[in-house]
């Protein structure tokens, strides 16, 4: 039998657990992982119940019979497990592309990838032998973004992705852009946020003496490197290592944290919380 996740968020009050895991046990479905966290600076409950689904489907609907035993403005939601699929963004960079095509191949994730998208050709030729599709789509003269962001959604629109990885793609979104797609764009940042914002990280790392390096994958929002953190890795340095050799060491870094979040994210143990995530890992 397939497996479906219920997902929970509402005001903190006793007895939540006993009252949705009898919404559970009521529809005949059995409970195999949970997790629960009480936020206790907003008196916040989350939780996650991955449950199977049962032989007959209940006569009523799961995630609005659990909202009508919680606190007013509760929310609820009922995710099938299944693969998510999405269209990864890129630029030159090939390591977190490759390393994503690659797990998409072999099944190593939960999710499919729909096409690729780049403002350049260069990352052309390694898309091709997954047999995933490629769009170029080029930044317009006078690098106009508006223009260039009409471009990506027609190329992406059939695709009807439910989720954006950008996988180094070295370009910022509008907020215009970013409106259609709340929570649903992961981006894989080069360095252990909040630290050293912006471009070439690693440069800034090294100037500064660091003696670990990482990243950091988030969720994207109209703030800069800003958004809701999904995973962090770190990797320890010294300063025998330069600029180059830390972003040689960081590279196998990135792919690791967005593999991670991806995971998290497409097998729905991640909830938002204003700029914060609560991951059930």
């Amino acid at each position: 039998m397939a497996n479906s996740v219920l997902l929970v968020r509402c005001s903190d009050q006793k007895g939540l657990i006993h009252r949705i895991t009898g919404v559970l046990l009521e529809a005949g479905a059995n409970i195999v992982a949970n997790g629960e966290f009480v936020d206790r600076e907003t008196g916040t409950f989350f939780m996650r119940a991955e449950y199977s689904e049962p032989a007959t489907p209940p006569a009523f609907d799961l995630a609005e019979r659990v909202r009508a035993q919680l606190p007013a403005g509760a929310w609820t939601a009922v995710r099938p497990r299944r693969l998510k699929s999405c269209v990864l963004f890129a630029t030159k960079e090939a390591h977190c592309l490759g390393d994503l095509l690659l797990r998409h191949d072999t099944r190593e994730l939960p999710f499919q990838v729909r096409a690729v998208v780049s403002q350049y050709r260069d990352l052309e030729a390694l898309v091709s032998r997954f047999g995933v599709p490629f769009h170029h789509v080029p930044v317009p003269p006078g690098d106009n973004r508006r223009a260039h962001e009409r471009l990506l959604l027609a190329a992406i629109e059939p695709y009807s992705a439910e989720y954006l990885v950008l996988a180094k793609y070295m370009r910022i979104l509008s907020t215009e852009f970013l409106a259609d797609f709340e929570n649903r764009i992961i981006n894989i940042h080069h360095s252990f946020l909040p630290a050293f914002v912006g471009a070439k990280p690693y440069e800034q790392a090294y100037r500064r003496g660091v003696k670990i390096i990482g990243a950091t994958a988030h969720f994207v929002n109209a703030d800069l490197d800003q958004g809701p953190i999904l995973t962090q890795e770190t990797l320890s340095v010294n300063h025998t290592h330069g600029s180059e050799d830390m972003a040689q060491a960081g590279r196998d870094v990135e792919k690791i944290c967005l593999a991670r979040a991806l995971r998290l994210v497409f097998e729905d143990r991640v909830l938002v919380q204003g700029n914060r995530t609560i991951v059930f890992d």
